[in-house]
C-alpha cells in the first residue's frame, strides 16, 4: 500500500510538472496588442524590463487581453465593436479556442479569468436593448451563461484580490455596430461601477454625483488590498477640465483626484488607461491625446509628476514604478528601448 502510495504522488508530481506555465513562454510580466509597420496584429509578452518574449498573431485589431492564472495561455479581445475573441497558446503562437459574440451582441475588448482558470467573463453591448451583459465562457469557447452588467456599456472587468467578485466599469455609453463608433446618448449617459458575484448577483454600485455623468468610467487597476482605480474620459465641454482619475472601495465612495489646471487641460478629457502601484501609494493614467502620463499620491490625491511621451496608453506598475507603451513602439520605465511595432491601448499584467 506504501509503495502505491508513493506511485500514485509520483505520477501526480510528474502530471503537474508537464504542464506547460508562464516561463515556457519566456516569462513575460505582461500582455499587449500591437500592430507590426506591416499592418499584421498581434499579441506578445512583454518583460519587465520592455523586451518581447513572444508574439502571436490576432485575426484582426486587438484591444486588450486576460491572461491565465496558471498556463501560458492568452485571450486577445477585439477592439470595440469588434465580435471575436481568441484563445492563443503563448508557447505555440497557435490560437486554440475561439469565442464568438451571440447574435446582437459585440465584446468591448476587456475580460477576466476566474481564479481557477476554468471561466472567462466577458464585456459585452446587448445593442438592441442598449444593455450591457457578462459573458460567461470555457476556455474551448462554449458559452456557459451570461448575467447584466448593470449598466450600459460595460468596457473593463477586473476580479477582485477575494476571488469571489467582479468589478465592472459600465461606461454610460450607448453605441450600436450600424453607427460604428458614434455615441448614441450622451445626454443621458449614466457610468457606474458595479461589484458583481462571478454569478452576476449586485452587491454594490457606485456613481459619480450628477453634474460628472458625462464622465465615462471606462478602465480599472485593482490593488492587492481591494483599492479600484478607474479612469474616466470626459464626453461634455473640454473647458471643464474635469478630474479623470479616481479610486474607492467595494462598499465605500469614490474619491477623485484632478491635476492643476494647466496639466489638466493637457489630458484633453481622455484618460487611456490606468495603474496602481501598492507598494508605493501611487496610482497612474496616460492620455494619447496629450501625449502625457500623470503620477498621483493614493492618500492625498495630489498630483507627483508628469511623464512626456508621444501617443502614450498602456501603463502598469513594474518594480517600483510604471512601466509604460506608446503607438510609437516605445516602451519606458526602468529601462527605455523602442520596438518596431504600433502598441496598442493596454497593458495587461500577467
Amino acid at each position: 500500500m506504501n509503495s502505491r502510495r508513493h506511485f500514485l504522488a509520483g505520477l501526480l508530481a510528474a502530471t503537474a510538472c508537464s504542464r506547460p506555465t508562464w516561463a515556457e513562454a519566456g516569462s513575460p510580466a505582461f500582455l499587449s496588442a500591437a500592430m507590426t509597420r506591416d499592418g499584421r496584429y498581434q499579441l506578445c509578452g512583454l518583460s519587465a524590463a520592455g523586451q518581447i518574449t513572444f508574439a502571436c498573431p490576432l485575426p484582426d485589431r486587438g484591444h486588450a487581453a486576460a491572461a491565465h492564472p496558471e498556463q501560458p495561455l492568452a485571450v486577445g479581445f477585439a477592439r470595440r465593436p469588434g465580435r471575436f475573441a481568441v484563445v492563443l497558446d503563448c508557447v505555440t503562437g497557435n490560437e486554440i479556442a475561439r469565442f464568438d459574440a451571440p447574435e446582437g451582441r459585440h465584446f468591448y475588448g476587456h475580460g477576466a479569468f476566474s481564479p481557477d482558470g476554468t471561466r472567462l467573463y466577458t464585456a459585452e453591448n446587448d445593442y438592441a436593448a442598449a444593455r450591457g451583459v457578462i459573458g460567461v465562457w470555457s476556455l474551448d469557447g462554449k458559452r456557459l451563461g451570461e448575467f447584466d452588467s448593470h449598466g450600459t456599456g460595460p468596457h473593463d472587468i477586473r476580479l477582485m484580490p477575494d476571488g469571489q467578485t467582479l468589478v465592472v466599469a459600465n461606461g454610460g455609453i450607448e453605441t450600436h455596430p450600424d453607427a460604428g463608433r458614434t455615441k448614441l446618448n450622451i445626454p443621458l449617459m449614466e457610468p457606474s461601477l458595479a461589484f458583481l458575484t462571478l454569478e452576476g448577483a449586485l452587491l454594490d454600485q457606485q456613481r459619480l454625483e450628477r453634474s460628472l455623468h458625462k464622465n465615462s468610467i471606462r478602465h480599472l487597476a485593482v490593488g492587492p488590498d481591494g483599492t479600484v482605480a478607474f479612469a474616466m474620459q470626459w464626453q461634455g465641454d473640454l473647458s471643464k477640465d474635469p478630474p479623470l482619475i479616481g479610486v474607492t472601495r467595494q462598499g465605500g465612495t469614490p474619491r477623485l483626484f484632478t491635476a492643476p489646471p494647466e496639466q489638466a487641460a493637457r489630458m484633453q478629457g481622455y484618460a487611456g488607461s490606468v495603474a496602481l502601484l501598492a507598494d508605493t501609494q501611487e496610482v497612474a493614467i496616460t492620455s494619447p491625446r496629450g501625449g502625457l502620463a500623470q503620477v498621483f499620491d493614493l492618500g492625498s490625491g495630489a498630483l507627483k509628476r508628469t511623464i512626456d511621451m508621444v501617443d502614450v496608453c498602456g501603463v502598469a506598475a513594474s518594480g517600483t514604478g510604471f512601466l509604460l507603451t506608446s503607438g510609437t513602439g516605445e516602451v519606458r520605465g526602468e529601462t527605455h528601448v523602442t520596438h518596431d511595432l504600433h502598441w496598442d491601448n493596454h497593458l495587461v499584467p500577467i
